[in-house]
Order: structure tokens, then sequence, then C-alpha cells
């Protein structure tokens, strides 16, 4: 008698996108990110704050963000390979430009990078302390201690300006099923802030390529992929906002020249980030 027939495995790609790309709106997506408007008087920029788990690809997406929109290479923010402990020490803006060398309504703030133990990554307070304004650019992080009231880097009565108006999580498709339940904490403790605060939050899912051959092939086929759905599933449920608030993304990490399809993924991202941003200054105004 023959064996016990085995069940075909499923495909890897849906029949048809769940989620549609035009992959020749780069330039529209340029054009809608440049329109944007404050019409706010105490504001020349959205603040933007990026933070999550150490080597989630936080600099990575601020140099790809930087690249896309001027159709170069770009490195701002340094990053490190295979990063164990988190290469940025310091609260640092990062103000974004096109190939106009025209500046941009927007900023993109990066902080240290998350990890299970308070002792070797960024205090969940800091980044608190963050998002609601009361760091000062140029601040080093304790891991240990988080800022206090009498630190020079303290801002005591932060202005609209100061303060963060969109919360972006920066988590690894490779590494979300499996990532560490004290990082998941601190996340949560963010996001319960940013809540409290009417602060909208989203999440950027980098890494996308290491998790599915079929998107590795073709980054087109990213919401064909059954792979990277299942991620972004994840993603919703672990770090807390809904499935349409999670952007997959495709950092540049070893090219050498821009690539279209990344720079669609990346700037859609971003124009819902802008979005969301400006929604929520018009609601404290």
């Amino acid at each position: 008698m023959g064996g016990k027939k085995s069940k075909p495995e499923p495909a890897p790609g849906f029949d048809k996108p769940w989620r549609n790309v035009d992959w020749t709106k780069k330039q529209q997506l340029e054009t809608e990110l440049r329109a944007i408007r404050l019409n706010h008087p105490q504001l020349q920029h959205l603040r933007i704050l990026l933070h999550g788990p150490v080597g989630a690809g936080k600099s990575c997406f601020i140099n790809s963000v930087q690249s896309s929109l001027h159709g170069e290479l770009k490195n701002m923010a340094y990053e490190q390979s295979y990063a164990k402990k988190s290469f940025t020490k310091i609260y640092k803006s990062y103000n974004i430009t096109n190939r106009n060398s025209e500046a941009l309504p927007f900023a993109l703030n990066d902080v240290m990078g998350l990890e299970e133990m308070t002792e070797e990554g960024m205090h969940s307070d800091d980044v608190v302390k963050a998002m609601m304004g009361h760091i000062r650019e140029g601040y080093k992080f304790n891991p240990v201690s988080p800022i206090c009231n009498d630190d020079p880097f303290f801002i005591r009565e932060p202005s609209l300006q100061d303060k963060v108006h969109c919360l972006v999580s920066v988590v690894p498709a490779s590494a979300i099923s499996r990532m560490d339940t004290g990082i998941i904490d601190k996340i949560g403790e963010v996001r319960s802030k940013a809540s409290s605060l009417g602060i909208p939050h989203v999440v950027i899912m980098t890494k996308v390529d290491e998790v599915c051959p079929l998107v590795k092939n073709d980054l087109t086929q990213i919401y064909r992929s059954r792979k990277i759905h299942e991620k972004m599933q994840h993603c919703s449920y672990k770090v807390g906002p809904p499935l349409k608030c999670v952007f997959p993304v495709c950092n540049y990490h070893k090219e050498i020249e821009i690539d279209n399809n990344k720079d669609v993924l990346i700037l859609m991202a971003l124009l819902h980030i802008v979005k969301s941003a400006r929604d929520y200054v018009a609601t404290v105004a």
C-alpha cells in the first residue's frame, strides 16, 4: 500500500493583490509630499518619531526616504550592519529635502534602539518624553536612567513644534514573530501614551526581502505574498495598529542604484505618515 499522501503546500501568492499599488506613481507621490500644507503659525515642520528594536532599520529608513526623494543614494543617518547594540545614541532630527534641495514640511527623529533589558537599550520613558516634546535635540540617551527634569536637555514647557505629531514603530519582518516580550511591552507602553494624547501610530515593517523569496525576486508581488500578509498581521497583533496602518518596505541596504519599486513603497508609507501627522496637528490647533 502506498504511503499517506501529504497535503499540497499553499501557493506562495494570492491570485490578486489585496492592496492596490500603482508602480508608476513615484512622481505623483513626490508631488503630494511637496504640496503638504501645515496651516499652523507655530510649525515649521511636522515631527515624526521613529522607534523600535535594535537593528530594525530606523536609520536605514531615514536614509532610504532621502534617497527616494533625491533620486540617488544618500547617507544622512549613520547605519550599522548587523547591529547587536544600538548605533544611535543621540536624539537627532533629520530635515528632509528633495532633489531640488527644497525643504519638505516634515522631519524624522531618530532615537536609540529598544532592547529587552533596560540596561542595554533605550528606556521607554525617554521615548514617551521625546514624544511629548520634553527632550532637546542632542541629548545622549542613558539606558539605565531616563532624562530628569533638571537635565539641561529637558524642555519644561514644550511648544507644539517640540512635540511629536506621529509615532512610527519600525520593526523587522524577519523577527516580528519571535520578538522579545520585553521589547513588545516597551512599544506597547509608548503606543498607549500616544493613544492617550491622540497621536497617530504607524508601523513600518522592514526587511521584507528576507522573509519571502517571491518578494525578493520581484518587489511588485509584495501584496500578493501570503508570507508578507502573515507578517503584517503579526505586526498589527503584536504592536497594535490596524492592518491599514502597517506598511511593508524594503530599505536601501546593499544597492548602489535607485530602484523605482522600492521608492514607491517607501514614499507611499511616508505620505500616509505625513498626512496622519498633519491631521493630528489640525485637531490640536
